[in-house]
């Protein structure tokens, strides 16, 4: 199986820290996925997230690559 890592965040959001939270639609492209599954996945609680104010949704990009990866591990094995 072949692992990249991207080095950059999916689109610019002005500062290149990795551990500042994505929004859904970052996340959704960094996943190659549409934000409505990711939504999706957020109300299934099948995706490590973070809630910002109650409503906001926002995810780490550690915890994406491992999501990712996990997932692409279950995709493989189908």
């Amino acid at each position: 199986m072949n692992r990249t890592a991207p080095t950059e965040p999916p689109h610019s959001v002005g500062n290149s820290n990795d551990e500042c939270p994505w929004n859904v639609r970052q996340a959704a492209k960094f996943l190659g996925v549409s934000p409505q599954t990711v939504y999706l996945w957020v109300e299934r609680k099948q995706i490590p997230h973070l809630r910002v104010m109650g409503r906001n949704i926002r995810f780490l990009k550690s915890d994406l690559e491992y999501f990712r990866a996990s997932f692409r591990q279950e995709v493989d094995l189908a």
